[in-house]
């Protein structure tokens, strides 16, 4: 079935035509970037962007992104090496770099600022050249949270809404200078619930796949207060949809109950299936065909005691897309997962990183592993158990071996979020791309 969701005539223009190139389309580093993404880092990275919140009165209170050195054979390895101040505090949460990897895009889901930084020309110290404001103004969308490359623009997928603050969201595609371009509505008929939080798309079978959330009202209440709060408790997305996406309509939705927050489709040549988790109820989620080639999205793992509700927060597929990483917040714990059939994953192996731990990424060869610890201002821990930290881990298949830790609060830079990898040599190959 297809629903019309806003102007899409020009998006689906650019898109036929782009698609129609999507073959030879190079995977990125973190293996949970664009396919559209280039400059690949196969190798040792550089540089780890974070993405981090301002904290009042901790250094200048403000949002940033924070540039550590991670190369071994670097004088600086495991050093903070710089910081971009945006000079406001908007609650930092996700950023993602444009198809030719020269610039990188953030955004606050409290004040829907977006800010794009110049990455290429000097990828250790990145500049703050833009920042987009129009957001509300033009979709009556808050809260951009997921930044994804698509040829030429950027699709944003938002939490929340102008109106009335809730979780009915869209999408809005920009083009690479910033200019907004369009709006897609997350269905609300059909089965659809309207929510919106993570994009992913896998050009081969023409397939774009988001997942669900909550919007401003509960993402920016105290964590304690929301889980109180029975009303409150009813307004997360329990919905994935998946979307043609050459015309950018919706053409199936799936009911996924507890919150499907990441969504990380195969990167192995040939399989045509993504997995999810559920916050809320701590489940694996495979979106995949039938026999009959039908999308279905099935629960086929469970992560830890979801009576505890240990709180999936993300995941990080491996290259091969036989392994799965996958943070819980609420126990500190990363965990890995066998996914070498990907209807029954395993947890094979999970370690305690910290008192709290949020994202987990990867690099393409999978013998590092980074976690840093914020969720959002308002839900991560108080007190000793409010740690805000970058780590570096070794995997050697076995074991996680930690090689070093930031301490963000000891820096005074804020709660390290987000994170996405440098490298040198970026600078000249992505002005090579043009």
């Amino acid at each position: 079935m297809l629903f019309h969701t806003g102007k899409t005539a020009p998006l689906a223009a650019a898109l036929a035509f782009c698609f129609s190139l999507a073959a030879p389309l190079a995977l990125a580093d973190e293996t949970c970037n664009s396919p559209y993404m280039a400059n690949l880092i196969k190798g040792q990275e550089d540089y780890v962007h974070v993405w981090t919140l301002g904290v009042k009165g901790l250094g200048d209170g403000f949002d940033k992104l924070v540039t550590v050195d991670v190369n071994p054979a670097s004088k600086h390895y495991g050093k903070v090496i710089g910081h971009v101040s945006v000079k406001s505090r908007g609650e930092a949460h996700h950023m993602g770099f444009t198809d030719d990897r020269r610039f990188l895009w953030a955004g606050g889901l409290d004040d829907s600022k977006i800010y794009v930084f110049d990455i290429h020309s000097n990828p250790a110290k990145p500049k703050l050249v833009k920042t987009i404001s129009d957001l509300g103004a033009k979709s009556g969308l808050v809260g951009p949270h997921t930044f994804y490359a698509m040829p030429g623009r950027m699709l944003v997928g938002a939490l929340s809404n102008t109106k009335d603050h809730g979780g009915v969201t869209g999408m809005a595609m920009y083009n690479n200078k910033g200019d907004f371009v369009s709006k897609h509505d997350m269905p609300v008929t059909n089965g659809g619930d309207g929510y919106g939080y993570d994009i992913a798309v896998n050009p081969g079978k023409n397939a774009l796949l988001t997942s669900s959330f909550a919007g401003w009202n509960n993402y920016m209440m105290d964590l304690g207060k929301l889980m109180q709060d029975q009303s409150a408790m009813k307004n997360f997305g329990g919905t994935m949809v998946m979307w043609n996406l050459k015309s950018m309509q919706p053409e199936q939705i799936f009911a996924v109950p507890g919150a499907p927050l990441e969504v990380r489709w195969s990167l192995k040549e040939g399989e045509d299936w993504a997995i999810t988790a559920t916050a809320l109820t701590s489940k694996l989620w495979l979106v995949k065909k039938d026999g009959s080639g039908q999308w279905q999205a099935k629960d086929v793992a469970t992560i830890g005691d979801p009576a505890k509700i240990p709180l999936p927060v993300d995941i990080s597929i491996t290259a091969d897309g036989k392994g799965l990483w996958v943070n819980t917040f609420m126990d500190g714990t990363t965990r890995y997962f066998d996914l070498s059939n990907p209807e029954a994953p395993k947890q094979t192996y999970a370690k305690h990183t910290g008192s709290q731990v949020n994202m987990v990424s990867q690099s393409w060869d999978g013998k590092r592993v980074y976690v840093t610890s914020s969720l959002l201002a308002n839900w991560d821990k108080k007190g000793a158990d409010d740690e805000q930290f970058l780590k570096l881990f070794a995997w050697d298949g076995k074991e996680l071996t930690e090689r070093f830790a930031i301490d963000f609060y000891k820096a005074k830079l804020g709660r390290a979020h987000h994170m996405k990898f440098g490298a040198k040599d970026l600078a000249r190959t992505a002005v090579a791309a043009r």
